[in-house]
């Protein structure tokens, strides 16, 4: 008998970028990192490309691309902030499929998926189309192939979805083994009924559309891939081989495939390390011959379907009650508090149907008049979302263009494209999956809702945001503070929201506290300095300019004027307007000038004030990783005078932290304080030093021992191996340092 082996990664993070900046922002709880996509990357994505096998003693005997060897999906949105934000990890993801065509007859591991994790089955079919669509092309341009399988997500699946892959050229794909109904041999007339999890999951099926087409489908093996998941399987790669291997049956005298398929995060994220469980077990089965390693294209054309299957419409994988995960308050959670529901997620979904619902025809319309079919340029879209530049949106234009265009139409056609591109990301299946509807996955989906009105209020002039609000008001939130949905958007998505004056405000703000280039891209915005100048009084600084801001996405632009004030602390005031033109602005200039020479704060105040009529910012205007920087330098007086005395209480009391850590005594809050801010800041400081002195180091760790002073684990952590990374890139190029 033969008998094949394949893992498959279901690589995966949602989509986190700020709508109207096209960049992610700081997030807190991925600390130390900088966000969630950057440190899951560093725990998963990058350890999978270079992942260690080790011998007996624990010494690496080889350094292997997992990517090559198992089968695996990245959502395209993922890959877009790997390409942009750690390349070399986004190159070995290729250069793992380029190097499974050769290991696998040809037959590459990557599969694509639709596009931004939407539940296929509660989508209609333009929708479904568009996923798909935009997934099979997105895949195309980086992996530079067709794309024989297609993973669907949460493997939530319906025929129409299958018609829909079938429609794009998609060979098969992979559900779990209870979203199978019944079977039946290709020549046989009898099904036999398998529903619950009891079909054979060792071989391809095919399954007959009501189109007459045909799609085959692999059921992974459920047992196996749940230990995997949730069990301690990966402890060891010996333990995950002997568990593939037991999915094996000498009662069976077909060709057998042992796979399962988890969260590509599992390896490495989830379970740390376990990257190099399953290189070994990899490495294991095919070394001893134990069994032959596949990926499914390749299965699939040398042991073709000899079963038929029927599905069970409208299933999942993470759902026991199908798809209700994602529209109703089913009872699938993740472990929120017991007095917790979800109800707020049918209300969610209701209120995104009718925003959907509401502006397609808006939409078709406004489209209508300038694109010759503003669906099929919805579906073209994608060209333009992988490659913003001038060359490619005139190649679409030239495509889809009813007319000649001016600049008004090209700004209002992108605008169109840019709501129904939020239009698809609002329903990524993330922001139903978890508890509360306040979470970080429901707000971003909010958000691609703020932005999506936003733009359909500027194209037609008519503002939904009350009714929408008005229907988000019946989603409950489990959080007494917040009370539903409504209020979650005003706190969460309103904040965030952005127009190009804005961007002014941000830039002005900036120039405040570091000098800036006269041409700057900030984030999704071109910004042109035009005219600006710095006056400093004391502590006191105020910047006034003129800037030509343009969008990146949008093309829309504006020529403004500003004028930023800075107390010195964190007391901060300016404003923007449109630019009226070159007299209006110098006089601006010499009215708010003039008083703050004279070191009139309150006169300079009042004059922007006079100037702006209103229009004015804070520092709150800044976005938010500017907004830290800021408050950084803004502080700093303050933390260097907090640290004088945190210095001066741990170095006069240590031999005392001393006595009572060896008397096993606790120690009084305010030394613990001093001692734990003071060491844990000189760790990170020493860590970070060009030529770390690595004996003041050891002497610092050994203070927090005999003090029982408590360290920033994850910190320290992060800033040592950054360290190590340092001394790595060093030793590549001078060798002769060891």
């Amino acid at each position: 008998m033969q008998r094949y082996v394949c893992v498959h990664g279901h690589f995966y993070q949602p989509p986190r970028e700020n709508p109207w900046l096209e960049a992610i922002e700081f997030q807190d709880s991925a600390y130390p990192f900088h966000d969630w996509n950057q440190r899951i990357t560093a725990e998963c994505y990058a350890p999978n490309a270079a992942s260690r096998i080790l011998d007996s003693e624990d010494r690496i005997v080889q350094i292997v691309n997992n990517y090559a060897r198992i089968s695996f999906n990245f959502g395209p949105t993922l890959l877009a902030w790997l390409a942009d934000q750690a390349p070399p990890t986004y190159r070995a993801i290729l250069a793992g499929d380029s190097e499974s065509r050769d290991r696998y007859g040809g037959h590459g591991s990557a599969l694509a998926q639709g596009y931004n994790h939407m539940i296929l089955p509660l989508a209609d079919r333009r929708d479904k189309r568009t996923q798909v669509s935009w997934g099979v092309r997105d895949f195309e341009h980086r992996f530079r192939r067709r794309p024989e399988g297609l993973w669907l997500p949460e493997t939530a699946v319906d025929l129409e979805t299958l018609e829909v892959l079938a429609d794009h050229g998609i060979a098969f794909t992979i559900l779990a083994p209870g979203q199978a109904a019944r079977v039946r041999p290709l020549k046989g007339r009898r099904w036999r009924d398998v529903a619950g999890g009891q079909i054979d999951p060792t071989m391809a099926y095919r399954a007959t559309l009501p189109s007459g087409r045909e799609l085959a489908l692999f059921f992974y093996d459920g047992p196996v891939s749940r230990a995997v998941a949730f069990e301690d399987v990966l402890r060891s790669g010996e333990i995950l081989a002997g568990r593939l291997l037991g999915a094996f049956s000498d009662a069976r005298d077909w060709p057998q495939l042992a796979h399962i398929a988890t969260d590509g995060e599992t390896y490495g994220h989830h379970r740390r390390f376990a990257d190099m469980a399953v290189a070994y077990a990899l490495h294991h089965l095919e070394a001893r011959g134990l069994a032959v390693l596949t990926n499914y294209g390749q299965f699939l054309e040398r042991h073709p379907p000899t079963h038929e299957v029927e599905i069970l419409e409208k299933s999942s994988w993470s759902c026991v009650h199908g798809i209700e995960r994602w529209r109703s308050d089913c009872g699938c959670r993740t472990g929120g508090q017991a007095t917790w529901t979800q109800a707020w997620r049918a209300p969610l979904r209701a209120a995104l149907d009718w925003l959907r619902d509401h502006t397609r025809p808006v939409y078709e319309r406004l489209a209508g008049e300038c694109l010759v079919d503003p669906w099929a340029a919805r579906d073209d879209y994608i060209e333009v979302m992988l490659d913003r530049s001038a060359d490619s949106r005139e190649r679409f234009l030239a495509r889809h263009r009813r007319r000649e265009l001016t600049a008004g139409d090209r700004v209002r056609i992108w605008k169109l494209l840019e709501m129904q591109r939020n239009a698809m990301l609002m329903y990524t299946s993330c922001g139903w999956f978890f508890d509360e509807i306040s979470g970080l996955e429901t707000v971003q989906v909010l958000q691609y809702a703020g932005r999506h009105l936003q733009l359909a209020r500027e194209l037609s002039g008519e503002d939904l945001e009350p009714e929408f609000l008005s229907r988000l008001a019946a989603a409950p939130s489990n959080l007494a503070e917040l009370g539903n949905g409504a209020e979650v958007y005003r706190r969460h998505v309103k904040p965030a929201m952005i127009d190009l004056h804005q961007v002014g405000a941000h830039y002005g703000v900036s120039l405040l506290f570091q000098p800036a280039e006269p041409e700057a891209r900030v984030h999704g915005y071109r910004i042109e300095r035009r005219d600006h100048r710095i006056q400093s009084a004391g502590r006191a600084r105020l910047a006034v300019g003129r800037l030509h801001i343009a969008s990146i996405i949008t093309e829309e632009d504006a020529e403004v004027d500003f004028g930023a004030l800075h107390f010195g602390d964190h007391n901060l005031t300016g404003g923007v307007r449109p630019y009226r033109g070159e007299e209006a602005y110098r006089a601006m200039v010499a009215s708010v000038g003039e008083a703050f020479a004279k070191a009139d704060l309150p006169e300079t105040v009042r004059r922007l004030d006079r100037h702006y009529d209103g229009l004015t910012y804070s520092l709150k205007s800044l976005f938010r990783d500017e907004q830290r920087k800021v408050l950084r330098i803004v502080l700093q007086s303050t933390l260097d005078d907090a640290e004088a005395i945190y210095r001066q209480l741990y170095e006069n009391h240590a031999p005392l932290m001393r006595f009572l850590t060896e008397l096993r005594l606790p120690l009084p809050n305010a030394l613990r304080a001093a001692g734990e801010y003071l060491l844990n800041k000189r760790l990170r400081t020493a860590a970070g030093a060009d030529e770390p002195d690595l004996e003041a180091m050891a002497k610092l760790f050994d203070d927090a021992a005999q003090e029982s002073i408590p360290l920033d684990v994850q910190g320290l952590s992060y800033a040592l191996q950054q360290m190590l990374e340092r001394a790595v890139i060093r030793f590549r190029t001078e060798p002769g340092d060891l």
